[in-house]
């Protein structure tokens, strides 16, 4: 009977050591298409997020990626290694891929898993569009550099440093989730990709599903290391809550296009523009204010080069100042270089997705310069107009007084009193027309006694 005591808690003591399961048994699912950039880290993260506060027994990320902006992907990286329930990154459906930035985020994962007839890798950092900096001698190796890395030769100590610390960052991640840490380094240094098949072989994932039922299939009852403890998986039929884009990520979506940046950037100065030149309308000053602040909410989640905003803005000014002070097309020709060279430059990425379309650029440029024609085309017509105000076009003028006011006749012209001096003394209702204007007063003759000829 004493033995059978320790008998009966001997299953008590073994789910104690055993290591522990998630309570829920449910599985949020979350998809990233395309290219990875702000809107798609807002979105992965909030999701987590709600994926840990409903205590979901892990969250499946699907990814179909040509790669994306690195501070985007840090973010998402950083929320995966700080999760407190494990993130399966899954390179889903046959035909997808994980390239570039998402390559780390594969290696970040608690596990990584492919379907059939995906690849993953090309993960070697993009330069950005700078000019190129000094390049650093072969033998003059930076500290803690190996002189056998594959960079190749004409790269500058900027690259290297680049390149460096993003072999660094993925080897890092390789080595906290015990994967091909040799592979993971040559994908970064030689931008080489693999298939499914191999990467399976070279333990660069952990596994091969068809679809997201027999992903879940085995993943139940796999062991992971969580932090310093080990959980077992519970996916047996579970309920899967698939978490969509919400309204604010794709606002933050639409906006964080560069292209759609740019036009709303272009639509904010203009009305500006507009509205300066003509005061007081208030619809294009208001819509252009609240496209410019939108533009520049955009611009700052967004790698721009500020020498290419600057030379927009340089661009723009110039052409203003032509139509403003004519300088017979030189300000404006200089403005409409200064506006393409600035478009083409403002992004500081040769990321495909994240690029102004040319003709969208050259669509703005043509419409900056047809306003530019048009305005000095007015300005031309407007010189060669003849004088129609001031006191010039006051003389042959006719008018009658209208009063006698201590012995000075008044007559009324463009809606204002006038004081007039003539040769004849007049009363009230005769006609006169105006001879000369000096200062204030106007010299008239009577009508009646004007002849052919006579100075008008």
């Amino acid at each position: 009977m004493t033995y059978s005591k320790y008998f009966s808690i001997l299953p008590l003591l073994l789910c104690f050591f055993a290591p522990p399961a998630f309570a829920t048994n449910s599985v949020h699912m979350l998809t990233i298409k395309g290219a990875i950039g702000p809107a798609s880290a807002d979105y992965f993260v909030r999701g987590l997020e709600q994926a840990q506060r409903e205590q979901s027994s892990l969250v499946v990320l699907k990814i179909d990626t040509p790669g994306g902006l690195d501070t985007a992907m840090r973010q998402m990286i950083k929320a995966i290694l700080a999760s407190k329930i494990p993130v399966v990154s899954y390179v889903s459906p046959s035909g997808a891929r994980a390239a570039s930035a998402g390559t780390y985020i594969l290696y970040a994962s608690h596990i990584a898993a492919m379907a059939p007839a995906t690849n993953l890798g090309a993960a070697t950092p993009v330069q950005i569009g700078a000019p190129s900096l000094p390049t650093m001698p072969k033998n003059e190796q930076e500290d803690g550099e190996d002189s056998g890395e594959k960079i190749h030769d004409s790269a500058s100590a900027m690259e290297r440093k680049i390149i460096n610390d993003a072999a660094a960052y993925i080897q890092g991640l390789a080595e906290l989730r015990e994967r091909n840490s040799k592979w993971a380094e040559k994908a970064v240094r030689e931008g080489a990709s693999i298939a499914v098949e191999k990467a399976l072989e070279l333990q660069v994932i952990d596994l091969v599903a068809s679809d997201m039922e027999n992903l879940l299939e085995q993943l139940d009852g796999r062991t992971i290391k969580m932090g310093n403890e080990e959980h077992i998986l519970n996916t047996k039929d579970p309920k899967i809550v698939a978490l969509t884009m919400d309204w604010r990520s794709e606002f933050l979506s639409i906006i964080t296009d560069p292209n759609i940046a740019y036009m709303l950037m272009m639509a904010g100065i203009y009305g500006l523009i507009f509205e300066f030149s003509n005061p007081g309308f208030g619809l294009p000053g208001i819509l252009g204010g609240i496209c410019l602040l939108v533009a520049m909410y955009a611009f700052q989640v967004l790698p721009i080069s500020y020498a290419g905003m600057g030379l927009i803005i340089l661009g723009i000014t110039l052409m203003t100042a032509e139509a403003f002070a004519p300088s017979f097309g030189i300000l404006g020709l200089g403005g409409i270089i200064a506006f393409v060279v600035g478009s083409v430059i403002l992004m500081d990425t040769e990321l495909p997705g994240y690029q102004i379309a040319m003709p969208i650029i050259f669509s703005f440029a043509a419409f900056s310069a047809a306003l530019l024609v048009i305005a000095l085309g007015l300005l031309l017509k407007a010189r060669k107009q003849k004088v129609i105000t001031g006191l010039p076009y006051l003389v042959g003028a006719t008018a009658a007084v209208e009063s006698n006011r201590a012995g000075i006749p008044l007559i009324r012209l463009q809606g204002e009193l006038w004081h007039v001096n003539c040769r004849q003394p007049l009363k009230e209702n005769d006609e006169v027309e105006v001879t000369a204007a000096t200062g204030n007063v106007l010299d008239v003759a009577l009508k009646s006694e004007l002849k052919p000829g006579d100075e008008s």
